[in-house]
């Protein structure tokens, strides 16, 4: 895998000018990501960051108490952990990997001399670290404000940006994790979602099937810290009409993003 993956499928390596991109990748290692990877414990030195070029990570808020929620997510759209842009030396939050992938990282040091030396790598890194901040407080205001289903949907949106096919390796143990509720509430919410012929629900996997339909649900959940990234950074969101439905055993393209009863 090492050897097919290029650093260019992470997207903010994809944006660097070419000689800044040539500086930053000379001093890339490529690394696997399984899933229960830890990036970084929670209030731990940062030794390196990584740049994922497939998989999905999260970064999880942890209390003195040892209670757990997750306050972002990232895939190849971004790096992690965002304190290492501000030379912070430790994490606070747990960075950890929920669907395995590959990455390209940086150590500590490799990662402060480049941004000190290449104006436009650190220009692009700090805007991400700033879309990840809007993405967290936007989850914030979607635990405050949203039912469960529509919070579900959200974040069912927001993996598939991050992925490649419709297909989500995802439990329903992780997923009440990421939304801070019982294991139950997941099981009922996914019904509620399959129900609707949004998604498909699995073990241990979650289909989309119908991407625009699962948008309109998610109403004013999902949407706003999307088009923050795109207007900083660049496109994220998958378009509606890429949608693979799968139905009975088969799949095929919906045209426009309708499910196939």
């Amino acid at each position: 895998m090492a050897d097919t993956t290029q650093p260019r499928e992470n997207r903010l390596l994809a944006l660097l000018p070419e000689e800044v991109y040539e500086a930053v990748v000379r001093r890339l290692e490529p690394c696997a990501i399984p899933r229960g990877f830890m990036i970084v414990h929670a209030d731990a030195p940062i030794e390196h960051v990584y740049f994922p070029c497939s998989g999905i990570g999260s970064v999880i808020n942890v209390s003195p108490e040892g209670n757990r929620v997750e306050a972002g997510l990232f895939g190849r759209d971004g790096f992690a952990p965002t304190a290492a842009a501000i030379d912070a030396g430790i994490s606070i939050s747990e960075v950890t990997v929920q669907v395995p992938g590959f990455a390209y990282r940086l150590p500590q040091a490799a990662l402060s001399d480049l941004m000190r030396t290449q104006p436009a790598f650190a220009g692009l890194l700090n805007r991400c670290v700033h879309v990840l901040a809007t993405q967290a407080g936007f989850t914030a205001l979607s635990n405050a404000v949203h039912e469960i289903n529509e919070r579900l949907a959200r974040w069912i949106l927001m993996c598939h940006d991050r992925i490649d096919g419709d297909r989500l390796a995802l439990t329903h143990e992780f997923i009440a994790l990421m939304l801070a509720v019982r294991r139950p509430s997941v099981t009922t919410s996914l019904h509620v979602l399959e129900g609707k012929h949004f998604i498909r629900s699995l073990r241990g996997m979650v289909i989309v099937r119908n991407r625009a339909g699962l948008e309109e649900f998610a109403s004013d959940a999902y949407g706003k810290a999307e088009e923050e990234y795109e207007r900083l950074i660049g496109p994220l969101r998958k378009s509606r009409r890429d949608v693979r439905i799968e139905s009975a055993g088969a799949s095929f393209v919906s045209p426009k993003g309708r499910t196939a009863l």
